[in-house]
């Protein structure tokens, strides 16, 4: 018996060695990727046993003052770091893509369950508080059929720093002279008109709770809450509905071209099938990791990311990363050290 309970109190605490020894790694950012991070990392961990990551879903702006702080091992963002941003940092990141991603319009109008169409004047006009009414003409010339109510539209935005939000006014500094202007394109604006909510999570929840209301999303949060959201005219004049065909075509035009860094916008792309308000999205990793055990583990992540977490990339709405740009990051992890 004794012989017995001496085994018995070995392999706990072996057991209790490797759970000490598990290698923890923290991340924080985006929320546009949240729903195929947080499965990337439990699927991972299913792998690796000895590999925790814990990610905070808490905007890109957070990951990125996060990082230079210095209180995670990496970030996330939806909007590629500035010069100025990368500046303040003691160890330069490396932006690693990780999955596409679109941002919709997404809307609950009452009597309204079709897809309603926008033009890029028209969604510019609703967020400069210069549209005001569902049943303006400027939206019901483009959705024949379509029974608008008289009632003012109830605008929806992001109230935290984030990279959907760069997306959407990188968007429409694109496409409205008077968005750029007077409003531009950042993780966070000065709104003219509507309502904020926290994180992805946050805008949906509001929309569907609030009648005739319009706000914008990542794909997979309109898909999750059954939210109904519109196409989008592109520069090439045609109505796309964000899927991972569109997203996919959004990026078709850049690949060839992308700058070694990875620091890219692909909004209001080219391409008679583009889905205008597509992006890209980035894990943002130290060059030089001193923790070598950590910077393995990382590394090994990274390389698990490009090959099989892609494969779970279209059941969650996202668009896996083009071959052309998964094979020259796998050349970039070199690079941590």
């Amino acid at each position: 018996m004794k012989k017995k309970n001496a085994l018995l109190l070995g392999a706990m605490l072996v057991a209790g060695a490797a759970v000490a020894s598990a290698q923890q790694i923290n991340a924080a950012g985006a929320t546009f990727p949240a729903v195929i991070y947080q499965k990337w990392f439990d699927e991972y961990h299913k792998l690796h046993a000895n590999v925790q990551i814990n990610y905070q879903s808490i905007g890109s702006g957070g990951g990125i003052a996060q990082l230079t702080s210095g209180t995670v091992d990496f970030g996330a963002s939806d909007m590629p770091m500035t010069d100025e941003q990368i500046a303040k940092l003691k160890v330069k990141p490396l932006h690693f893509p990780s999955v596409l991603g679109g941002v919709v319009p997404a809307y609950n109008v009452a009597g309204v369950t079709g897809d309603i169409k926008f033009t890029p004047e028209a969604l510019a006009g609703i967020f400069l508080g210069s549209i005001t009414k569902w049943s303006d003409p400027r939206l019901a010339k483009d959705n024949p059929g379509v029974k608008f109510p008289n009632e003012e539209i109830v605008v929806v935005h992001r109230s935290d720093g984030s990279g959907t939000t760069f997306v959407w006014t990188d968007y429409l500094s694109k496409v409205s002279p008077d968005w750029k202007s007077k409003v531009g394109a950042s993780t966070s604006v000065n709104w003219p008109v509507g309502l904020g909510g926290k994180g992805n999570e946050g805008v949906a929840g509001t929309v569907k709770q609030t009648p005739n209301s319009l706000g914008y999303v990542e794909l997979i949060y309109a898909v999750q809450n059954k939210m109904s959201y519109g196409s989008v005219k592109n520069a090439s004049g045609s109505f796309v509905r964000a899927n991972l065909a569109s997203v996919t075509d959004a990026a078709a035009g850049v690949v060839k071209s992308m700058p070694a860094d990875f620091r890219v916008s692909i909004t209001n792309a080219l391409g008679k099938n583009a889905y205008p308000i597509s992006s890209f999205t980035w894990l943002l990793i130290p060059s030089n990791i001193p923790d070598q055990s950590k910077a393995s583990a990382i590394k090994a992540f990274l390389q698990w990311m490009l090959a099989d977490g892609q494969k779970y990339a279209a059941d969650l709405s996202y668009a896996p990363l083009p071959k052309e740009v998964v094979a020259r990051e796998e050349k970039q992890i070199a690079q941590i050290r």
